[in-house]
């Protein structure tokens, strides 16, 4: 291998010489090139937007992979797929495997049994629900992960990378300013002494060392100078960084919204579904095996009065919860926003296209996650969760 001696002698004596200057300056010993004010600021708040993006990347992925081990292990399969330059599998979720194993147990214990039936039941919908989640996981590491991850590994290695090229440069310009002012006190002392013939040649000596050192003073001034002006550039992009992430975490809070409204209306209508089935069977279920209707989302966006309390006991049985949502109703018709597509399952429901506008209005008895919804000469049940209700 050809190696470059003299400048690998070069290079160690830059290192060294830097490393003496960053020492004394530490020590109080030499003096320090300060920054100019604006750009210690931006460099404040580019280490302020770096430690808080790792902070939220890191916790992020904590909650859409709570256990730590199968994290790290998703990382570095995403990792080699990634360097084979290969698209990753989709893996089922947990929600997923377990239906599966549901259906599979139904069909050992038989599908015509009770139990049986609603084992089919109970894990159609949780593979929908596991659906769900591997749509919400997809779209949360497309539109928010990877753009911090972007900026980490990308945008912040540049700006680092910069960043310690602009502090060679001030340690390089303070060690040019501390050779000019030795130089310059050398020249001095020499002109003060008694002028001998043997001095003369010293004295010139003297003055050729400190033009040397003017000299390079002005080239580190330069570098630095032209350094300084780059970091600053790059630190000043700090703020459209700031906007790509807005734009990014109003899609993962979108995203997060949607997930949810479907897994709120996939168990309403598990519910609706179970009901059913023990109705037509004639099974009798205690109260204590009941699972308590949901609260709407009409009732928690304000339908109560304000600071109204929301109690619920172990003894106080379905019917009573459902009374008391009921005894609630929307007063006359309000006009609603429809804010996700939905396609009705029965005549009584009415499909609805989202973004828009419906009326809306209740009856009494009504189940209180559903409204009556009108439009145009069309009519029939809409779920709560799909709509924004307007004043």
């Amino acid at each position: 291998m050809d190696f470059n001696v003299k400048k690998l002698a070069s290079d160690a004596g830059v290192f060294f010489t830097r490393a003496v200057q960053f020492t004394e300056e530490k020590l109080g010993q030499a003096e320090k090139t300060e920054l100019d004010p604006h750009l210690e600021n931006l460099i404040t708040r580019a280490d302020g937007t770096k430690n808080w993006t790792e902070k939220i990347l890191r916790q992020t992925e904590v909650l859409l992979q709570p256990n730590p081990i199968d994290h790290t292990g998703a990382r570095i399969e995403e990792f080699i797929y990634d360097k084979l330059d290969k698209k990753l599998p989709s893996k089922a979720t947990n929600a997923e495997l377990l239906g599966q194993y549901m259906l599979e147990a139904a069909n050992e214990f038989g599908p015509g049994t009770p139990y049986g039936s609603t084992l089919i039941t109970v894990g159609e919908y949780q593979k929908r629900l596991g659906g769900a989640e591997r749509e919400f996981l997809h779209t949360s590491a497309t539109t928010f992960l990877t753009p911090l991850r972007n900026f980490l590994e990308g945008d912040w290695r540049t700006i680092s990378k910069e960043r310690r090229l602009l502090e060679n440069r001030r340690l390089d310009l303070d060690i040019c300013k501390a050779r000019l002012k030795k130089a310059k006190n050398a020249e001095a002392k020499g002109a003060a002494a008694p002028d001998f013939q043997e001095t003369r040649p010293r004295n010139y000596v003297l003055s050729a060392s400190a033009s040397a050192a003017e000299h390079e003073l002005r080239v580190a001034q330069t570098e630095f100078d032209r350094q300084a002006e780059v970091t600053r550039l790059l630190l000043e992009g700090i703020s459209s960084t700031h906007l790509n992430h807005l734009r990014c975490l109003q899609d993962f809070a979108e995203a997060q919204a949607t997930y949810y409204a479907q897994c709120h209306h996939y168990m309403q209508d598990l519910q609706r579904e179970l009901n059913r089935c023990a109705n037509s069977a004639g099974a009798h279920i205690p109260s204590a095996a009941v699972c308590p209707n949901p609260v709407s989302s009409a009732f928690l966006s304000g339908l109560t009065s304000p600071g109204a309390p929301v109690s619920c006991s172990s003894s106080q049985r379905p019917s009573t919860l459902a009374m008391e949502q009921t005894q609630l109703p929307i007063t006359g018709t309000r006009k609603a926003k429809v804010l996700y597509d939905y396609e009705a399952h029965d005549a009584s429901e009415l499909s609805l296209l989202a973004d828009e506008f419906i009326t809306v209005y209740t009856v009494p008895g009504m189940d209180p996650d559903w409204l009556i919804g009108e439009r145009g000469n069309e009519k029939g049940k809409v779920p709560v969760t799909y709509l924004e209700l307007l004043s």
